[in-house]
C-alpha cells in the first residue's frame, strides 16, 4: 500500500470570494480544502455538501430553520442541495477549517 503526503505549504492560496481563500487538492473525484474566512466575507447562500473539521476560529452557518455555531474541533456535516442550503459568518479574526468534498 502506498501512503501521498498533501504539502499544502505548495500549494497557492485561490480566492473565489473577497473575504474567503483556500488551497485546493483535488483527486479520485474528491477534493481537500483549507479554507480561511475572514469577517469580510459577505453572506451567501450555498447549495454544495460539505464535510469539514474546525481547526480555528469561531463560525455560525444559517439554515433555513435553525443556526449553529462552530469551534475548533468541531466537525462539519452539511448534505448537497436546496433543502440544506446554508451562508456563514465569521465570528473571529479567521476561521480556518478543513473539507472533503465530491467534486
Amino acid at each position: 500500500m502506498s501512503y501521498h503526503r498533501i504539502d499544502f505549504e505548495s500549494i497557492s492560496w485561490e480566492s473565489p470570494i473577497q473575504g474567503m481563500r483556500c488551497k485546493v487538492k483535488r483527486g479520485e473525484g474528491k477534493q481537500l480544502r483549507l479554507v480561511e474566512y475572514y469577517p469580510e466575507m459577505k453572506p451567501h447562500w450555498c447549495e454544495k455538501g460539505h464535510l469539514g473539521y474546525m481547526l480555528e476560529g469561531e463560525f455560525e452557518i444559517e439554515f433555513d430553520a435553525e443556526t449553529c455555531r462552530y469551534a475548533p474541533g468541531d466537525g462539519i456535516v452539511i448534505p448537497a442541495g436546496k433543502a440544506h442550503r446554508h451562508q456563514g459568518r465569521v465570528l473571529s479574526e479567521v476561521v480556518r477549517v478543513i473539507f472533503v468534498e465530491e467534486v
